[in-house]
């Protein structure tokens, strides 16, 4: 597959930008509160949960316009990649500002890079995308680098490798939260997001076209848990968060919520029930 990849063609989408707008609504707030509200932080009065942002100005595809794994066709923003899985590898925030219920939100974004690399299932072709939030007119609340995986199909799922923990992930030191994601909080978060990527919500086409085991849990899902088991630590958001996605969390199982603390952030991670980590992140406050 790698001598089919053009990489100069797809590096041609390097610099396309994008904008899109939306206005933060009670219903949308109430919504998110519902189905992820034990986990969330308090973020001020009039404001916003964090990772709320990942449900607002979100791709509106028409039904048509989807491909078969439920993701837009690619070509427009995004640049056409010949590789048929696509992954949430992970992200960084070097700012994260409070966003107000009933601000009216644009997001801008631009294609940063496209690269190959060479991983354990072939080829892969990493896009990095960055993001900017205003709210009402031209204030800059949130900026993110979200980093998109694309790769080919493998072969059946093996099973896990367990991560080799450091001394600080044994699970004896920071806080820790337990939940066990299941096909109701996947759909509604889902729905949240507007993501109809069928891995979360169809499990023979999850089993049977990607290989996985079971549902998969979304990337941002995720990373919204992590942020906000910091700020419910340390009282406020971090100032920069820098995740990334180690293995695949499956619908089902526990899942452990870990925190290390240094003096000005710390490390973050979510384990899963047979020890392997599945997102990791370091913050600073």
């Amino acid at each position: 597959m790698e001598n089919n990849l053009d990489l100069a063609h797809l590096q041609g989408w390097i610099g396309r930008s994008k904008t899109a707008s939306e206005t933060v609504s009670d219903a949308l707030v109430s919504r998110f509160r519902a189905t992820l509200g034990q986990w969330l932080a308090d973020p001020g009065p009039g404001n916003v949960p964090l990772g709320l942002h990942w449900c607002l100005t979100q791709p509106v595809a028409a039904q048509p316009a989807l491909g078969p794994d439920g993701h837009p066709t690619r070509g427009g923003f995004l640049p056409p990649v010949p590789l048929p899985l696509r992954m949430w590898a992970g992200g960084e925030f070097t700012r994260i500002g409070p966003i107000g219920v009933g601000a009216h939100v644009t997001r801008r974004s631009k294609i940063r890079d496209v690269t190959l690399k060479q991983g354990r299932s072939g080829p892969m072709v990493l896009v990095s995308v960055a993001h900017d939030y205003f709210t009402d007119g031209n204030t800059p609340q949130i900026s993110e680098i979200q980093n998109i995986v694309y790769r080919d199909r493998p072969g059946p799922a093996p099973a896990p490798q367990v991560e080799t923990q450091k001394p600080q992930e044994a699970g004896t030191t920071g806080a820790q939260v337990t939940l066990t994601p299941d096909p109701v909080l996947l759909f509604r978060y889902s729905a949240l997001t507007f993501n109809a990527h069928r891995i979360h919500y169809d499990l023979e086409y999850a089993r049977n076209a990607e290989n996985y085991p079971d549902l998969v849990v979304h990337g941002p899902l995720q990373a919204t848990l992590l942020l906000n088991l910091v700020a419910n630590q340390s009282g406020r958001a971090p100032a920069r968060f820098s995740y990334r996605g180690v293995a695949p969390l499956f619908c089902g199982q526990p899942v452990g919520l870990h925190l290390d603390t240094a003096q000005d952030g710390g490390t973050v991670w979510l384990r899963d029930n047979a020890g392997q980590t599945t997102m990791k992140a370091n913050y600073q406050i």
